[in-house]
């Protein structure tokens, strides 16, 4: 229905919202408004509220706009109904972790982009309900009873995308994405890796026509110093490593194994220098155990951790590729004796689960990471002093994939070899590991003697 009765107010300022300026007027009976970041937005639009009004143009009892105004209105995009497109053209082909990493990056940033009664919710509130919205599911399924109200806010409460053309907005965006959702400052590297996810949305959102360049290439940080080493203290030797395996053994009772079936899942962490999930995917089928001298494994499948809302199987693993390789590419790596005798020794007391993989819970599923971080931890306690066990010495069953490295690297394995069997970079790796090589220097110094020599 439209109306050529139009009456239109002054603006009126709100201080403490996120929107301060509000423009009000009545078409007819029905009072309509709209909320502006700046005073010069409201005068703009007001103005050409009056100019529509002047020509004569009949203004619409819905959306309070007129003829002229209406399809500029309706194509303006949401921030919220951005988030769930980009990630509906996502998901698709994602890997569970990149799919997380989408939706947290796009959750943070939401926090800059609220209006009227979504600007009340909480950030855990923001969160939960963005979380469970940005996940494509049909159209018609309905928010569970505890979100409902935080989601249906948040589908009318949420700036245009095209609000970012205004640098204020921009730059509280980037300023949201430093922060925890504590209100503390966030890692360098967190606040990275959503900088990074974000740039690749607001990229999209230049395709879709609604901004005409990335807001972020305008905004200019303090560069943070990242440090991504790893730190020698957490590094441990040989026989602290072997130390380790043992008091493994000695986790749980001895009928229920509970840490003796994890003693070679650890293993292969420390004498192949596999990742966690690589080795949680090992299966018979990729292993060489000789009787005697070294073997190999070859690595084709990854079971990283996730979380059943972002795999396709709803099951908490992914099942994946090798990471950064193409998804049927392989990578072997020689074991030594001491892991291939350990190895054969598990597949004679545990054999496999069903699937032919090597390391299985005690009810034969997926290896989790709160199983064996748990057994790794009585076990450093086992095997370390007290002092020992509070330094960050083997902190994380991860470390001992770093122990590996470390240790190749410090015997003088060249570092393509151990980029290759680790599954890096040659500039990664040495980056991540320059304060775990030890002795080097002399090395070196004799070398250039040498080759100084007349």
């Amino acid at each position: 229905m439209e109306t050529l009765d139009v009456v239109i107010w002054t603006i009126r300022q709100r201080k403490g919202k996120p929107k301060p300026y509000e423009l009000r007027w009545k078409i007819g009976n029905a009072p309509k408004s709209k909320s502006f970041l700046t005073r010069a937005l409201a005068d703009h639009f007001r103005a050409d509220l009056f100019k529509a009004a002047k020509r004569g143009e009949p203004f619409d009892t819905v959306t309070g706009l007129p003829a002229s105004m209406t399809k500029t209105e309706k194509a303006a995009l949401s921030w919220y109904d951005f988030c769930r497109k980009y990630v509906s053209m996502r998901w698709q082909g994602a890997a569970a972790k990149t799919r997380e990493s989408i939706v947290d990056s796009l959750t943070v940033a939401t926090f800059a982009f609220l209006t009227d009664g979504a600007a009340d919710l909480s950030k855990r509130e923001i969160r939960a309900a963005m979380q469970w919205a940005l996940i494509p599911r049909p159209n018609d399924e309905a928010a569970p009873a505890h979100l409902g109200d935080a989601v249906r806010l948040l589908q009318k409460g949420t700036m245009n995308v095209s609000d970012l053309a205004n640098p204020i907005v921009a730059r509280a965006l980037c300023e949201e994405l430093t922060h925890t959702c504590e209100g503390k400052r966030a890692a360098a590297d967190t606040t990275a890796r959503r900088r990074r996810g974000l740039n690749t949305a607001l990229e999209y959102a230049i395709d879709l026509g609604e901004l005409a360049e990335n807001p972020l290439k305008r905004i200019k940080q303090k560069k943070v110093a990242r440090d991504n080493t790893v730190d020698r203290r957490c590094v441990v030797n040989p026989a602290q490593a072997r130390e380790l395996l043992v008091s493994l053994s000695y986790v749980g009772s001895w009928y229920r194994a509970r840490g003796r079936r994890l003693v070679a899942f650890f293993a292969t962490l420390y004498f192949a220098g596999l990742r966690p999930a690589e080795a949680i995917g090992l299966r018979e089928a990729d292993c060489h155990l000789p009787e005697e001298g070294w073997g190999q494994l070859t690595l084709q499948v990854t079971r990283p951790s996730s979380g059943k809302q972002w795999t396709d199987s709803g099951a908490v693993h992914d099942k994946r590729g090798l990471k950064q390789r193409e998804e049927r590419a392989v990578r072997p790596v020689p074991i030594p004796p001491e892991l291939v005798s350990i190895l054969r020794a598990h597949l004679e007391e545990f054999g496999t689960a069903p699937d032919g993989r090597l390391f299985r819970n005690e009810r034969g599923g997926i290896l989790g990471a709160s199983t064996y971080s748990r057994a790794w931890e009585e076990a450093r306690h086992l095997a370390f002093t007290p002092r020992q066990a509070a330094s960050p010495l083997a902190g994380k069953p991860y470390d001992l994939r770093h122990a590996a490295l470390s240790t190749w690297l410090n015997a003088g394995v060249d570092a393509t070899i151990v980029a290759e069997r680790a599954g890096n970079s040659v500039e990664v790796l040495l980056k991540r590991y320059v304060k775990c090589l030890d002795g080097r220097d002399s090395q070196i110094n004799r070398r250039i003697e040498t080759a100084l020599e007349p």
